[in-house]
């Protein structure tokens, strides 16, 4: 595999997750693009945004997140892994499950659990009110 600059535990962990997934280099057509936005003379310069194309499972990934076109490499294989494992594991990707954790945290809550608040609530209010002072004419 490519040396992208990294930490070799990270490059190690990479590695293992292209074994377990059987990503082989060869099935992955990269290619390097000028990047858009913010960024001023290295954007207009270099080719720092990375694209890559799964072939077997025709998935495309595109990564500009850092400056330099090693780390996007990386990141974009990074990209690449997660996005395979979630189609090929479905429900028991992490990803996936992270997903479903922020569904269930912005679901509505029920008819009871409003209830039970509002009266909560309501006697804190009471109990606000009950403490002001009393003026005596």
């Amino acid at each position: 595999m490519i040396n992208f600059g990294i930490t070799i535990s990270k490059q190690k962990e990479l590695e293992d997750k292209f074994v377990k997934l059987n990503i082989k280099e060869c099935d992955i057509v990269e290619k390097f693009v000028h990047s858009s936005g913010k960024g001023g003379q290295n954007v207009n310069k270099v080719a720092t945004c990375v694209y890559l194309k799964y072939l077997p499972l025709n998935i495309e990934i595109k990564c500009q997140k850092a400056r330099t076109q090693l780390l996007n490499r990386y990141y974009a294989r990074r990209m690449l892994a997660e996005e395979i494992e979630c189609r090929l594991l479905g429900e028991k990707s992490k990803k996936q499950r992270e997903i479903e954790k922020i569904r269930q945290q912005k679901r509505k809550r029920s008819k009871r659990a409003k209830e039970k608040i509002l009266e909560l609530k309501r006697m804190n209010s009471e109990k606000k009110e009950n403490r002001k002072k009393v003026i005596i004419e």
